[in-house]
């Protein structure tokens, strides 16, 4: 049920637009790729080229060695006779035909008579605690029903691998969460190959294996979940995974300074760049009512509030200091007796190593503009 996918010089257009720029890509058999990154960057389009469901104009792929696509020897294996399951966004379920009848879909349609007639569409629907809803059509079930059907649709004929479109968009926060972890108990149980397209990278960190953060048709950063969120190796990529925080830092003598010419005592290689952009995550940042409780190693500015939001056990907090702002989440246990009542414009004080800072040339961003 697994097997070893090769995609080498991959291009799609639609007309003058190019989606899919030479792209190549190893995803090693029962591995769980994650193809993560916003609208437009050629995630999807990828995707539906491995399923067959779009003809790319070059490169070529292969599974285990079969090729399944070639455009320089002309060869365009139909996506019946792929050894793949998809999972859709939207479900994609027969309306008119009963749990047990979607799930044995794809059974019939590759004449797979053996497995009909030894269980697997029970085994399937029990995988995704679903053997109780077999009798019931589409519409007598919830969201996250249908979903969780989807999945065992998609790996009843055990194929080489499993292809998921955004599952979970569709999803509220909780059926998000509760398909989420059963995906993950599926593939940890089953080792079945996938690839899962999604722009939410708490999704991606999650269920990936390894992650290809996309941009423009190619891959930006292909590695770990650990190794993407401990080394992102661009602003793109620091920005996409949640590095909300930035700031623009000019060399001044042996100093930085911020564009309001805050100095800021940086311990941390800087490249030898003359300017650069930094990004911090949300979480590296502590608030202060006042700067007295704050260590020497910590770089410290004064601040303004700007807006507290409750999140339960934690504020999500939004202060200014000079043109920048800072997104931060404070606990309520420390300091929900004030913010509770805190105004907009407020002192306080803010701090962070330098040593948490992921610091790229500052050229980059006009570059990826």
């Amino acid at each position: 049920m697994t097997a070893r996918i090769e995609i080498s010089g991959l291009t799609k257009k639609y007309g003058t637009n190019v989606v899919v720029d030479q792209l190549d890509l190893e995803i090693d058999a029962g591995e769980f790729l994650v193809l993560l990154g916003p609208s437009g960057c050629g995630k999807t389009t990828t995707l539906r080229c491995l399923a067959g469901l779009e003809t790319p104009e070059e490169g070529s792929i292969t599974f285990d060695g079969d090729p399944m696509f070639d455009a320089a020897n002309r060869v365009n294996v139909p996506p019946n006779k792929r050894s793949i399951g998809m999972v859709f966004q939207s479900y994609a379920l027969w309306p008119n035909m009963t749990v047990r009848k979607n799930i044995a879909y794809p059974l019939r349609a590759r004449k797979m008579k053996d497995a009909l007639n030894s269980g697997r569409v029970e085994e399937a629907a029990g995988m995704v605690d679903c053997g109780h809803l077999l009798d019931r059509y589409p519409a007598q079930l919830s969201g996250g029903q249908q979903q969780r059907i989807a999945v065992a649709r998609g790996m009843a004929a055990r194929p080489d691998l499993v292809l998921f479109d955004e599952p979970l968009s569709n999803l509220d926060a909780l059926l998000r969460d509760q398909v989420r972890t059963e995906i993950h108990r599926l593939h940890s149980e089953l080792g079945f190959g996938a690839v899962f397209v999604t722009h939410d990278h708490s999704e991606a960190f999650a269920l990936g294996d390894r992650l290809a953060i996309m941009k423009h048709g190619k891959i930006e950063q292909l590695a770990t979940p650990q190794d993407v969120f401990d080394h992102p190796v661009s602003e793109y990529v620091a920005d996409f995974i949640g590095m909300s925080n930035r700031l623009e830092l000019h060399r001044t003598g042996l100093e930085w300074s911020t564009a309001a010419g805050t100095e800021l005592p940086l311990r941390c290689e800087t490249g030898g760049h003359q300017a650069i952009a930094a990004r911090l995550w949300p979480d590296d940042i502590v608030l202060h009512r006042r700067d007295e409780d704050v260590s020497d190693r910590e770089i410290v500015l004064e601040a303004t509030l700007l807006s507290a939001e409750f999140g339960g056990r934690h504020y999500d907090v939004v202060v200014g200091a000079g043109p920048e702002k800072y997104r931060l989440r404070a606990s309520s246990a420390t300091h929900g007796a004030w913010l509770r009542s805190a105004q907009s414009g407020e002192p306080v004080v803010i701090s962070f190593r330098s040593e948490s800072l992921k610091i790229y040339p500052l050229q980059e961003l006009a570059a990826a503009a």
